[in-house]
């Protein structure tokens, strides 16, 4: 039995399409109810701010507890997360208007904002499913080799609820997998002992992802295989193929090519071109 492990947002959503709205959102509740700011004001600093993110993505990523666990240019949420982590981190009016709305959150104040404001704002959105997402689904489930999973950092209600709309049948989630959680206390058991790969020159991945590792090795420990398809790598990918399970990168518009250099020249790694090709890839023992 092969568990296929399908990561939710960007993979079976076309998530660049929602950001406008989750962003305009977004703003409009640090504003009003976080900031304490004119809503142009905001807006204007949040552009500002995607516009040095965009011209140095390398230098920048979605930051939690001060530890680098993505880099901005690796999916389209991620960017506009990392550009309102920039906006609010750099202006020392902002960071103390966020330090004490989020007094006492399980972040650090910028992160637990930005995690806030994209739970709080994408749930309400409507779904945009990738093309052939359903179709997709519905041969896996057809398939006795294979059970697909759909995995996400969220928490699984919203993504049950946003899988119904697909009329494919039940469809297990594994929710709340925390991707983006580094612990520095710990070192995934990886084969090498290795805590970080380098990806290339400018781009080095922390594997210390407790939560993630933990929620992967319960899925084998029934003997089955476990494969990974995700639309970026530092969250989803790079810890599965340091642990040996075979990962497979959806390339997107956004997807950047260092991204995918890095997987395609992995022995575990294999870089696809859209949804279709993810049943042959998973049925064939990945």
């Amino acid at each position: 039995m092969v568990e296929l492990l399908l990561d939710y947002d960007g993979t079976l959503t076309a998530e660049e399409l929602q950001v406008p709205e989750v962003a305009r959102r977004s703003l409009v509740e640090l504003a009003e109810s976080i900031l304490g700011a004119d809503f142009g004001e905001v807006q204007a600093a949040y552009s500002s701010a995607a516009r040095r993110v965009r011209a140095s993505a390398h230098e920048y990523g979605w930051r939690v507890n001060g530890l680098l666990t993505s880099y901005a240019d690796e999916g389209a949420f991620i960017f506009h997360t990392v550009a309102l982590q920039t906006m609010l981190a750099e202006d020392e009016g902002y960071r103390q208007a966020v330090a004490a709305h989020f007094a006492g959150a399980e972040y650090d104040p910028v992160a637990a904002c930005t995690n806030h404001l994209f739970h709080t704002h994408s749930a309400p959105v409507p779904v945009q499913f990738r093309p052939g997402a359903g179709e997709v689904l519905s041969r896996l489930l057809e398939e006795p080799g294979v059970e697909p999973v759909v995995v996400s950092s969220s928490l699984g209600d919203k993504v049950e609820r946003n899988l119904a709309c697909l009329g494919v049948g039940p469809v297990r989630v594994l929710g709340d997998t925390r991707q983006y959680e580094i612990d520095p206390d710990w070192h995934p058991p990886v084969p090498g002992g290795r805590w970080q790969v380098e990806a290339d020159g400018d781009h080095v991945i922390d594997l210390r992802r407790r939560v993630y590792y933990e929620a992967l090795a319960r899925q084998m420990e029934n003997g089955s295989r476990v494969a990974v398809v995700a639309d970026t790598l530092s969250l989803p990918g790079a810890l599965p193929m340091a642990m040996g399970i075979p990962f497979a990168l959806l390339r997107t518009g956004y997807t950047p090519e260092w991204c995918a250099a890095y997987v395609r020249g992995h022995p575990m790694g294999a870089v696809l071109g859209s949804l279709d090709e993810v049943p042959e890839w998973g049925m064939r023992g990945s």
